[in-house]
């Protein structure tokens, strides 16, 4: 009975499988995700939307924006005030609905009337919104509903059009590949059109543009002074363009009115009639549809006893946040694939795939071991003969970076992911396939890699990419490149790269090959114990090639503590006693043992930042492997002490801006320098670790 009882217990804190967003009672102080983008089925990758809820500046609407535009917002009068701003609502918005492409939320403009808000990325070039706006009063309400759309840039709208085929309007917008998506040719629209239907007609449309200080307007209808009040408010501004719309409505006492807005975005060469015709069939889309499906997918994700609702927003945001990065199989890439971030879209997030992103899927495997599998398969389906993986696998794009006669491939996680994902899925088809491509990358990795033949490697090609540091590394910056030095980084991954082949042979019934590669991996981890460890210090260094000893221009100048000295306890290298050394410097206030985190490079360093890059920031995907090799050596509390500190401070970003960043600072409350990132998502895996209920 007591059994029982604690049963039924332990299950009233667990959220509902798959239900736990769609029952959200979420205001701006929570910590939930607020990005939306279109599922994998109907992505695209040479034109695709995203959108951010903008629910959390007292001084802007309640918004759906993107970096680039459009940005939507609604405005409601009543009597002679209009509101829209955030700090003008009689009651902030409150979200009961939060999936990775679909969103639902309420608020009260004022006091009676309520205004609730389906918004849904259907599609790479398409969305719609449902608005219900209801009348809680007594008295009846004439209420003038102003839908407005807004660009931060001043080349587009240079003019509004009306189809009185369709009763929707257009107007072309224009997007700027930055530098690096010029660079690499990548192939997104950067000319389109916009359009606009909704099944509630406007009383009339005003459009105006701000270009170099001249102010240009378009109408399709009559301006009162309403109309000008509201499009002198901050919306607009020198730097941007904006379109209203008008109509006027009565509600009764209870009354509500319903209307469906439909936007899209098409290549300009698109003629309008298609455009619009492919646009129509929005106003069918059942929303409650859209969420049973996603109701079923996210149901896969593991019930976990979380302790606080922070927690709770946190572990599904993760999801939400790398379900969105997932778009379907689309140019060179024969199965599912990932970018880093679909909103914002910037060049060197969007160019495909690379192995250190991939660990996100040690966490994205539990919501959906298919996509994870196949994401996967897109670095084997491009492997080349000889075993070469590029350093950067997209759907248009095959990125090696030719340096020294070598090409660039990414950090040797290859294998460790494939297994990891393996573990969950299952899947022995897919096993055998990573089996067959890891072993080739593997021999070709220490062919290429290990310069002297003496059974180290080192980084090679442009090897600030492939060792994942790629900028304000102290030993890259202070001593020499990477290509000079053995590295505990490299060589620890390579030891797990060889123990995860010999599990999956093992898995596969290749005795022999099983014990190959485990026999490799024991003669590279006693490489790194004799040459890498430091007795003085209790720390593992990069070693000059040449010598194997920590001096390259001077004296021990090697002998900086980064966090790739905590790899070997990862990868099972550390004896029992180096373990322990390596503890006492991670438990160390003055050097890894800060208060949100474990730092990059020890807080003794002059060159410490703690929001720099690589000399200092909390980087989750390297906290996660080192919250695991703690575990792995039975330092449980210090695994969760670490997950507990990098957490919390996740948690107050999402509190405040509601994304997750590129790197958290260690030391307090900042971020920086990319947000919406896939790799961040990993925290759902601590979480899972810390907290799985089995």
């Amino acid at each position: 009975m007591r059994k029982v009882l604690m049963l039924l217990l332990l299950t009233a804190f667990l959220p509902g499988s798959g239900q736990y967003l769609s029952n959200l009672q979420a205001t701006r102080n929570d910590a939930l995700f607020t990005t939306y983008a279109a599922p994998i089925a109907r992505s695209s990758y040479k034109l695709d939307q995203g959108y951010s809820l903008q629910f959390n500046d007292p001084e802007s609407g309640v918004e759906l924006i993107s970096s680039d535009g459009p940005n939507f917002g609604l405005a409601l009068r009543l009597g002679n005030e209009t509101r829209f701003r955030l700090k003008e609502l009689f009651k902030e918005p409150v979200i009961t609905t939060s999936y990775s492409d679909i969103l639902k939320y309420f608020y009260y403009p004022f006091e009676n009337i309520k205004v609730e808000v389906c918004f849904d990325v259907y599609s790479s070039g398409s969305a719609f919104m449902d608005i219900t706006v209801s009348n809680n009063g007594k008295f009846e309400n004439q209420i003038t509903l102003i839908p407005y759309h807004f660009y931060p840039s001043p080349d587009s709208l240079v003019s509004l059009e009306h189809s009185n085929l369709f009763d929707g309007y257009f107007y072309p917008l224009a997007k700027k590949p930055d530098s690096w998506m010029k660079e690499h040719q990548i192939p997104i629209k950067t000319s389109l059109k916009a359009y606009l239907l909704s099944d509630l007609p406007f009383d009339s449309v005003v459009a105006t543009g701000f270009r170099k200080g001249a102010k240009t307007r378009m109408t399709t209808g009559p301006i009162d002074d309403i109309r000008r009040s509201l499009l002198i408010k901050q919306i607009s501004s020198a730097e941007t363009v904006a379109m209203f719309g008008m109509r006027t409505i009565r509600l009764e006492p209870g009354e509500s009115a319903r209307f469906r807005i439909v936007l899209g975005l098409e290549d300009a060469s698109v003629r309008k009639q298609d455009a619009f015709r492919k646009l129509k069939p929005l106003f069918d889309v059942e929303p409650g549809k859209i969420i049973s499906e996603d109701e079923k997918i996210y149901s896969k994700i593991p019930l976990i006893r979380l302790p606080g609702r922070d927690d709770e927003m946190l572990y599904w945001s993760c999801f939400s946040l790398m379900r969105q990065c997932m778009m379907q199989a689309e140019g060179k890439c024969a199965d599912n694939y990932y970018v880093f971030s679909r909103e914002p879209k910037w060049g060197w997030g969007y160019g495909g795939q690379v192995f250190h992103e991939s660990l996100s899927m040690l966490a994205y495997v539990y919501m959906d071991p298919v996509s994870a599998m196949n994401s996967q398969r897109v670095f084997i389906g491009r492997q080349q003969p000889d075993g070469y993986i590029n350093y950067r696998t997209g759907p248009y794009l095959d990125e090696t970076i030719p340096y020294a006669n070598q090409l660039t491939t990414s950090a040797p996680w290859f294998n460790y992911i494939n297994l990891e994902v393996y573990k969950i899925s299952k899947d022995t088809k897919f096993l055998k396939e990573a089996y067959i491509s890891g072993k080739k990358f593997y021999l070709y990795y220490v062919k290429n890699r290990d310069s002297n033949r003496n059974g180290l490697c080192e980084w090679g090609a442009e090897g600030e990419l492939e060792s994942v540091r790629d900028a304000r590394v102290a030993v890259w910056d202070q001593v020499g490149r990477p290509m000079n030095f053995e590295g505990p980084d490299v060589n620890s991954m390579l030891v797990m790269e060889a123990r995860s082949l010999s599990e999956m042979a093992r898995i596969l019934r290749l005795d022999a090959d099983s014990k190959q590669w485990e026999d490799l991996a024991k003669q590279r981890s006693a490489l790194i114990e004799q040459t890498m460890w430091d007795t003085v210090t209790g720390f593992y260094y990069n070693i000059y090639k040449l010598n194997q000893g920590f001096n390259f221009h001077k004296a021990n100048d090697l002998k900086i503590k980064e966090i790739i000295g905590f790899l070997p306890l990862w990868a099972g290298v550390s004896s029992s006693g180096h373990a322990e050394k390596l503890l006492q410097s991670l438990r160390d206030p003055l050097e890894f043992n800060r208060p949100y985190g474990i730092p990059t490079l020890t807080a003794k360093s002059d060159y410490y930042n703690p929001i720099g890059y690589w000399n200092g920031p909390v980087w989750v995907q390297w906290e996660y492997l080192l919250c695991r090799g703690l575990r792995d050596y039975g330092y449980k509390r210090d695994a969760s002490e670490i997950t507990r500190r990098v957490l919390n401070n996740m948690i107050w970003h999402l509190k405040q801006d509601h994304v997750f960043w590129e790197f958290f600072s260690p030391d307090e409350h900042q971020a920086g320098w990319n947000k919406t990132y896939i790799w961040a998502g990993i925290a759902a895996r601590m979480l899972i670790d810390e907290y799985l209920v089995k």
